[in-house]
């Protein structure tokens, strides 16, 4: 029986990495732009770090996670996310103790149990950046911005910045009261999983996507009626910000991330053509994170933008590998020995050279140069040995012309 993909993780096959590569290119250039560096994390990681940070009561950690016992009996996961993971490096590698404020970015897979559907995969891909350091609602902006501009950049179009604060953790505490109060007697109108939310995390509840849940959802009481004076200031200078630079956004009072350690400033970028599952990225601030990981309180910012929607956001592109510049055909054994050489020289010096490495006839080997792409063919057998040349064939004009062996790169630059 044939081996297949393991359902929910997809192979990213020759003909779309280069879509992949550009995109991850743009995200690294311009964060970089913007003062982040580069982190990459471990894809294992120890459970707990994510039971503490998102939270044991969330979906990810109840029902999601990749977690298993390796041989020394220590309870592991596939990172189901990067922040967690980010800011342990920061703890454990001393940057609290170091740099002010320290900015990075990151690319890679993520990991979780969920049932694969359109949008959804069981391993999936993020961009991300966190900046840990400073409480200003301007870092805020920053990070905002970066997250648009990144998918400016990448060429997407038509997506909403939806915007909203869910206060300090005083604040949260006072709309749980006010939310249990408001859901008391909805609660056999919910679904079985928002009444499991109800009694863990009432916060939960807007995580669900059952229509009817949404409908009672959206009657709720707001979390900005409960922010405090200083949150509610913080706010407000997030959204002077982002004015100030033109970028729009639609205040979302029911915007409310699922993540434990989310703290004030929380968004979510979403794409009219996913349907359902409508995000192509989401962020915010998490002033208490670094602290209930253990180290000193460190306000602290960031988002993630999921690589697959940002593609299927995008619709279908027009995408090609890029052509070796050369192929190089070689008759005989002594030719085959000599082209090999020739080709590795080539190489070293940039030129991107490629052969057929099979037994098979001159016009066989043009039709596979025609058939890959090549501007230009090279081709040598005993006659051209003798005479240390080389044949130079131009695909594009059809011409050729015989020149000797060790002229063959100043000829092709």
């Amino acid at each position: 029986m044939q081996i297949k993909a393991i359902r929910g993780t997809k192979d990213i096959l020759p003909q779309d990495s280069r879509l992949w590569r550009s995109i991850e290119e743009k995200a690294k250039n311009l964060s970089e732009v913007y003062g982040y560096r580069q982190i990459r994390t471990p894809i294992l990681e120890e459970a707990r770090l994510f039971v503490r940070s998102i939270g044991k009561s969330s979906d990810i950690v109840r029902k999601e996670m990749y977690a298993f016992l390796d041989r020394k009996k220590r309870l592991l996961c596939l990172r189901p996310e990067a922040t967690a993971s980010v800011v342990r490096a920061y703890l454990e590698h001393g940057f609290d103790k170091t740099i002010s404020l320290a900015k990075f970015y990151y690319l890679g897979p993520m990991f979780r149990a969920e049932r694969p559907q359109a949008g959804r995969l069981r391993q999936f891909y993020h961009i991300g950046v966190e900046a840990i350091g400073s409480a200003s609602p301007y870092l805020d902006a920053e990070v905002i911005s970066l997250a648009v501009r990144m998918l400016e950049g990448i060429g997407l179009q038509g997506f909403a910045l939806h915007l909203n604060s869910i206060g300090c953790q005083k604040d949260r505490q006072k709309y749980k009261t006010n939310l249990k109060a408001a859901l008391k007697n909805k609660l056999k109108s919910l679904c079985a999983d928002c009444r499991a939310r109800y009694k863990v995390n009432p916060l939960r509840v807007f995580d669900c996507k059952n229509p009817h849940c949404k409908e009672i959802i959206n009657s709720l009481p707001k979390v900005a009626a409960s922010l405090c004076r200083e949150c509610q200031d913080h706010f407000s200078k997030v959204k002077l910000a982002l004015e100030s630079l033109n970028i729009d956004y639609a205040f979302s009072p029911h915007l409310v991330r699922g993540l434990d350690y989310y703290t004030k400033t929380c968004f979510e970028i979403t794409h009219p053509q996913l349907g359902a599952q409508n995000a192509v990225g989401a962020g915010g601030r998490y002033d208490d994170l670094v602290s209930d990981l253990g180290g000193p309180q460190k306000p602290a910012v960031g988002f993630s933008l999921g690589v697959e929607r940002v593609i299927a956001a995008l619709g279908p592109q027009k995408t090609e590998a890029i052509p070796p510049k050369l192929y190089m055909a070689a008759i005989g054994e002594e030719a085959k020995r000599t082209a090999f050489k020739v080709l590795d020289s080539l190489r070293a010096k940039g030129i991107a050279a490629t052969a057929g490495y099979q037994d098979s006839s001159l016009k066989a080997q043009m039709r596979q140069a025609d058939k890959l792409g090549a501007r230009y063919v090279t081709i040598l057998g005993s006659e051209e040995l003798t005479k240390k040349t080389i044949i130079l064939r131009d695909m594009q004009n059809k011409t050729q012309e015989e020149i000797p062996i060790n002229k063959l790169f100043e000829e092709l630059k």
